[in-house]
């Protein structure tokens, strides 16, 4: 049994549905990546699974217990999410940044424990930010901020870590930066990671499972080689594609060459 799944999850606004009757279980200790065309529901569902939103019917659970019956600071503890775009206060240094991931476990008035400060100096050596821990956060690069966030999403101990399209705004080697980031946390420390991603390819190099998200409902499901053909590009994307292996990896590459037929696209 999954750590985390969804039961027949409603998400919405007002009287409108984004997700409808999901049932979807989180590999544990893999990489999930969630595709799809922009608006299908894919942040939705990553932002409810964190409770950062409040479904309609149906349930999220976590090791069995609905998340909505768990204590802010006790799931705090068990996962932690970076959203899209992140946005530091002014004169934040990387450090104390970081140091916020902490804030599940501090009581009173919030004084740093020795355990604290081991946690933070950790996860600054394993995101490479170490030398840059006194930098200015808004005087960072592109690349340097978001391992500076991903240190302080590590820094709150959780085995599970949620991203909100962590590449978006990157250029190609800051995106493969990050990436190969969270694949070496994966490969060392078995953490399970779910996380929005824009790019095909990109799902397929650095996920173990990719779901396909269309119109709220989770359409493929499985492995890269799985999910990643033609008839999931047309149904899911509204594209034609070129699915071939990659010579490095063996895994599919999706190529685009044009846009889909209608009456094709919208076939189930």
């Amino acid at each position: 049994m999954a750590r985390l799944a969804t039961e027949q999850l409603s998400v919405g606004y007002t009287d409108e549905f984004i997700v409808r009757n999901l049932d979807l279980a989180i590999p544990d200790g893999q990489i999930t990546a969630l595709v799809g065309a922009n608006g299908s529901g894919k942040s939705t569902i990553l932002k409810t699974m964190a409770r950062l939103m409040k479904a309609k019917s149906g349930h999220v659970y976590l090791d069995g217990k609905s998340i909505t019956r768990l204590p802010s600071r006790d799931l705090a503890k068990e996962l932690a999410i970076l959203p899209q775009n992140p946005v530091a206060p002014d004169g934040l240094t990387v450090r104390e940044l970081v140091s916020y991931g902490r804030f599940p476990y501090q009581r009173g008035f919030g004084t740093l424990t020795r355990t604290d400060r081991e946690m933070i100096d950790w996860a600054l050596s394993v995101t490479g930010m170490e030398t840059l821990a006194d930098r200015l956060v808004d005087q960072m690069s592109g690349g340097q901020r978001q391992r500076a966030w991903i240190a302080m999403a590590l820094a709150q101990g959780t085995d599970i870590l949620f991203l909100d399209e962590p590449t978006t705004f990157l250029d190609i080697a800051h995106q493969l930066e990050v990436l190969e980031l969270l694949e070496r946390l994966h490969r060392e420390q078995k953490r399970t990671i779910v996380m929005v991603l824009h790019d095909l390819n990109h799902a397929a190099r650095y996920a173990h499972y990719i779901v396909a998200i269309r119109h709220g409902e989770a359409i493929y499901r499985g492995t890269p080689n799985e999910v990643i053909h033609e008839q999931m590009c047309r149904e899911v994307f509204g594209i034609e594609a070129d699915i071939i292996p990659d010579p490095r990896t063996g895994t599919m590459l999706c190529i685009p060459h044009g846009l889909a037929r209608v009456d094709q696209a919208s076939k189930v």
